[in-house]
């Protein structure tokens, strides 16, 4: 048998009112959304933590809603990587990895550091920023992922930074930042921005089956080879990774009718 990594998919948040009727049933209790989210998803990336601090209980009570096999991905706080210099904000990361994250449990994913889409590529910065990244808190192993959203990150030094750090890239499918589908650590992440309103299932049909291709081709150490990268010349590792892909922004109404269409796919290409 194959090795492969678990795969996931899910949306950027729970609370939106658009999905009332869409996706959450009418006279479903606003205070059950997570629960019902978690019952047909299997991840959701967390947009609240970019902008206020979270209490280690909210934690604690988000893991008591979800199954077991659930993730959150965490969106670390503005104040993080809102930086001229990002080198300057060890303090505020390290802050942020002991506010309580930890009680999520078994249920905490790779924590997701977005840069501004004006941050520039400065490679000494980035290099500190990527070394003052948590590895544990409290003795758990922390996982982290950059989204690079300025085109002067696509160079071959940015990515042997991250690869060298053991961070991953987000492969951002958007036609405002660059796409980089480099993989650098043992997991990988894409943020699937291209989603639209008026298809059901936010992306064709036809999309799905090659997004549903290409999670299980990344969960089994390969490269989807039609996907962009920024260094072609690194090797395949054929080493197992876990993938998640969150649909988000163009289409959101549709969000979780993509992330539930993508992964019934891959449950048909994995038997």
């Amino acid at each position: 048998m194959t090795s492969r990594g678990t795969i996931r998919t899910g949306i950027g948040g729970w609370n939106y009112d658009d999905w009332r009727g869409s996706f959450y049933p009418d006279k479903l209790p606003k205070t059950r959304e997570l629960e019902y989210a978690a019952s047909k998803l299997t991840a959701i990336e967390v947009n609240g933590t970019f902008y206020r601090s979270q209490s280690p209980a909210t934690y604690a009570k988000w893991a008591s809603e979800v199954p077991d096999g659930f993730v959150f991905s965490l969106k670390a706080p503005r104040y993080c990587v809102n930086r001229k210099v990002l080198a300057e904000g060890a303090e505020s990361m390290e802050k942020f990895a002991r506010s309580g994250i930890v009680e999520l449990g078994g249920h905490l994913g790779p924590v997701l550091w977005q840069l501004a889409a004006t941050k520039r590529f400065e490679p000494d910065d980035f290099r500190s920023f990527l070394a003052q990244m948590p590895k544990t808190v409290d003795g758990v192993g922390l996982r982290h992922v950059v989204e690079l959203r300025h085109e002067s990150f696509a160079t071959r030094e940015a990515v042997a930074l991250c690869r060298e750090a053991g961070v991953s890239i987000v492969y951002a499918h958007s036609a405002n930042y660059p796409e980089m589908a480099d993989v650098t650590a043992d997991f990988i992440y894409a943020r699937l921005q291209s989603g639209h309103a008026e298809i059901e299932t936010g992306y064709p049909p036809e999309d799905l089956d090659e997004w549903a291709r290409r999670a299980v081709e990344w969960s089994e150490g390969h490269y989807p080879d039609d996907l962009p990268r920024i260094d072609p010349d690194a090797g395949v590792d054929g080493k197992a990774r876990d993938v998640f892909a969150f649909f988000i922004r163009e289409g959101k109404v549709r969000a979780p009718h993509a992330a539930m269409a993508m992964m019934e796919r891959i449950r048909h290409r994995l038997g």
